[in-house]
């Protein structure tokens, strides 16, 4: 049973036993001249069995405290992930070791979290850029999201060491555009088609720099709770998940709105 589920179940529980029981003890003291507390306190099994009568008469309880604990874990995830965003700003708006495109004097910064093997970002891919170009007025920042496997982080790698020879734009847009499966080959074949000089590439692939870089990223989204792909931060709003255009858009025009 998850934490989640867990939690739901005590929570109806509790508010189901708390609404039955007072009423209850309230009414025995309507009943006798003597304090309730001597009569002595229920025990473990009628109160299980007030709860139980009291559930099956009244279900609609149960939604209103799944709602209740829903509504409460929804803000707390919001502030959390408000919190977040505040105390990792320069990790993900300002830096120096990820790849940036776009308009790089924008006055909108994008993060996108993203794998070469996620199909949901190669679908939103076409989605953002289409809004991007159309605002053109948007900065991007590329986080290196590899969590599907060892391809995935191949491709990573000689994307960022792409990066190195000035050619990351051109072999990003080719490894999201690729269909089928990657494998190291097919990866190094498309950075070449793009432009990349492979023989560097696989040199640099395995420097230190690539790897830290990696590893801050997966550490980056680990603390901001992202944990699939695509995940996107816009001004002060985190996006889990594919979105089309016109929510990029709005998104843009929201981040501006904050700044004002």
């Amino acid at each position: 049973m998850s934490r989640t589920i867990a939690a739901t179940l005590y929570a109806t529980v509790a508010l189901a036993g708390l609404a039955v029981v007072s009423p209850v003890f309230a009414a025995d003291k309507a009943m006798s001249d003597k304090p309730v507390a001597d009569k002595g306190p229920y025990d473990k099994a009628q109160v299980e069995q007030i709860v139980h009568d009291y559930l099956l008469a009244h279900p609609e309880v149960i939604a209103e405290a799944v709602q209740a604990l829903q509504d409460k874990s929804e803000a707390e995830e919001a502030k959390a992930a408000a919190d977040a965003l505040v105390k990792h700003k320069d990790e993900l708006f300002a830096s120096k070791t990820s790849p940036a495109g776009g308009n790089l004097k924008g006055d909108v910064t994008m993060v996108e979290f993203f794998d070469y093997q996620c199909g949901y970002c190669k679908h939103t891919q076409p989605e953002m850029d289409a809004a991007i170009k159309k605002d053109g007025k948007v900065r991007i920042v590329y986080k290196e999201f590899p969590i599907l496997g060892p391809a995935s982080v191949i491709a990573a790698k000689a994307a960022l060491a792409a990066n190195m020879q000035g050619k990351y734009d051109t072999v990003h847009a080719a490894l999201m555009a690729a269909t089928g499966k990657l494998d190291k080959d097919r990866i190094l074949s498309i950075a070449k088609d793009a432009g990349a000089d492979t023989d560097r590439l696989a040199k640099d692939m395995e420097s230190p720099a690539v790897q830290k870089e990696i590893d801050a990223n997966l550490a980056l989204a680990d603390a901001l709770n992202i944990h699939g792909t695509p995940g996107f931060v816009i001004g002060n709003t985190l996006v889990p998940g594919a979105i089309g255009a016109d929510a990029f858009k709005d998104l843009f025009a929201k981040a501006r709105s904050a700044k004002s």
